[in-house]
């Protein structure tokens, strides 16, 4: 889980994508790509605050000082809303309510020089979070922390050592409307859910004339879902505890070469020990405490080896580029021991999955026709072996193992290792700057499908995969002010592996407006999705809709920082 709302902006220096399977220090987390965030060395002291639509409200500080040849900062950031009811107006009922939610975070990073070539960092983020899901009583609440502490430095040999801690913890609360959307029945109510993440890493950039990186890492996640489900009679009937461990401990080399001063040529490999262990499943009667399930899965280690090789061609004013790569992921402590529910639909666990697997080759050009402009064009095949999901396994009503009763309308669903879903696609990016103007244009065609034969999904195209999606945002910066409208499109894709659910496609358009006020003081107008266009996020079997965002006006004001 990745607590989005708690990474605020104005905390990260930049963000990089790297597309394809990584042979670094990312580890099983890169299987098809990474996205790093980086957090800034220099902040500044600055504050905003935000008004928006049904009643949303935004506030942000940061108090940044000089300390020991670096800087320390302390930022604290609040959201709240009287949020949107989920359901469009023509299908809602009396039971669908607005989505309130709040959120908060607390960050503290200090940046040290220790000596003439090392600097410490330490890092330190606590959050919060609680929302209503659309229906009174459907809630949840998250909180959790990190904290690291990093040592980089050297003169010719540079070195980057790592530690960290992860911590959170979720309680969701699950309850299901009747046919008419008048009625709410609990369906689930798992209210503790702690995991834990520790791990460490260390690096070293030996002193030669080409880029050479030797690591070493490890990681271990460990966590638990304690729950009560079966609700029958007004009451919860079952109580549930599950979880167990993901211990991952690898090393890694890395090596950037220029061959020639027009060829660069880019290789690593990994290899990981992995072992899932520790799973237990014990279900009670909430009533009486007899046992009714008492289930330990055997543990499970395994070496395995990833690589990455890849070739940057520059001629004038083209690049030409190519790679191929070798990934993998493990099953999540979720996916192995939590289940969960939307709606009517459960889904359950699955603590026997393997990891995905991923192979995968890219070839593209990065073009420069004239100056200020920019297209870059990728083509890719991939393939995910044993790639996970949700595989739909019967329709309610009925009871089933760790869900319970499903009811009509609804479907009982199981994570599973499919056999492999090939994707194939390619990618297309302009980037032009003129003056005072900018423009970005990016399309992404992306053709999937699941390879399972002798089953009914054999073909079928993978839940929440759209083949087109587009993006163009037009920008404009002048010392009077700046703006940016952007447009998204993303077609059609299917909510569910049999393809019956199928999500329309949509189009949404975004804009931002700065103008400064004095040298430290900028009013900020923001619109999101300013056409109010209908966006499903979801459909139920009864074709009912769970949206996106509607249309969200802003008004803020922003002082200090960037």
């Amino acid at each position: 889980f990745i607590p989005w709302f708690a990474l605020a902006p104005e905390r990260l220096a930049s963000v990089r994508v790297t597309r394809g399977a990584g042979a670094g220090a990312f580890g099983s987390g890169a299987l098809a790509g990474t996205i790093e965030l980086v957090s800034r060395d220099d902040p500044e002291s600055s504050a905003a605050l935000d008004g928006g639509s049904r009643g949303s409200l935004s506030a942000g500080a940061t108090v940044a000082a000089a300390l020991g040849g670096g800087s320390v900062a302390l930022s604290a950031r609040g959201d709240r809303g009287d949020g949107y009811v989920l359901i469009p107006a023509g299908q809602r009922g009396p039971g669908d309510i607005a989505g309130k939610y709040s959120q908060g975070s607390i960050a503290l990073r200090a940046v040290v020089q220790v000596a003439d070539a090392a600097t410490l960092s330490l890092d330190a983020l606590a959050f919060d979070d609680h929302r209503t899901r659309g229906v009174a009583g459907n809630t949840t609440e998250v909180s959790g922390m990190t904290g690291s502490v990093r040592l980089t430095g050297g003169s010719a040999w540079r070195y980057d050592a790592l530690a960290y801690l992860q911590a959170d913890t979720f309680a969701n609360a699950v309850v299901a409307l009747d046919a008419a959307r008048t009625t709410g029945t609990p369906s689930s109510l798992q209210y503790n859910t702690p995991a834990t993440g520790i791990g460490g890493r260390v690096e070293l950039r030996p002193p030669l004339s080409f880029e050479l990186r030797i690591g070493a890492d490890a990681r271990l996640d460990s966590g638990r879902t304690e729950e009560e489900s079966r609700f029958l009679l007004g009451r919860f009937t079952r109580l549930r505890e599950a979880g167990g461990s993901n211990l991952v401990a690898g090393a890694y080399v890395e090596a950037s070469i220029a061959a020639t001063p027009r060829l660069m040529l880019t290789g690593g490999g990994r290899a990981d020990y992995w072992r899932i262990g520790g799973g237990f499943l014990d279900e009670r009667d909430a009533q009486t405490f007899a046992v009714t399930i008492h289930d330990r899965p055997a543990s499970r280690d395994h070496v395995e080896p990833t690589a990455r090789a890849g070739a940057a061609w520059a001629l004038a004013g083209v690049t030409v580029r190519g790679a191929a790569y070798l990934g993998y992921r493990l099953p999540t402590l979720n996916e192995l021991y939590r289940p969960f529910r939307v709606g009517l639909d459960a889904t359950a666990a699955n603590s026997a999955l393997a990891p995905e697997r991923l192979r995968g080759v890219e070839a593209g050009i990065d073009a420069r026709p004239v100056p200020g402009v920019t297209i870059t064009v990728t083509g890719f095949v991939n393939r995910v072996g044993g790639a996970i999901a949700n595989m739909t396994v019967a329709s309610g009503p009925g009871t089933f193992a760790q869900v319970g009763f499903v009811a009509a309308g609804g479907v009982f669903r199981q994570r599973v290792n499919l056999d492999a879903i090939d994707a194939k696609g390619i990618e297309v990016e302009l980037h032009a700057v003129r003056g005072q103007a900018r423009l970005d244009a990016s399309y992404a065609f992306a053709r999937s499908r699941v390879i399972s034969p002798g089953t009914a999904l054999d073909g079928r195209v993978p839940a929440q995969t759209p083949a087109h999606q587009a993006s163009v945002s037009l920008g404009w910066t002048a010392p009077i002010a700046t703006a940016t409208l952007t447009a998204r499109y993303a077609g059609p894709q299917f909510d569910d592996d049999q393809n019956l659910r199928r999500l329309a496609a949509a189009a949404t358009l975004d804009t931002v407006v700065a103008v400064p006020l004095s040298h430290s003081v900028r009013l900020v107008l923001r619109a999101e999705n300013l056409t109010d266009a209908t966006v499903a996020a979801g459909l139920s079997a009864a074709g009912v809709i769970d949206r996106g965002t509607p249309r969200t006006l802003w008004a803020g004001v922003r002082i200090g920082g960037r």
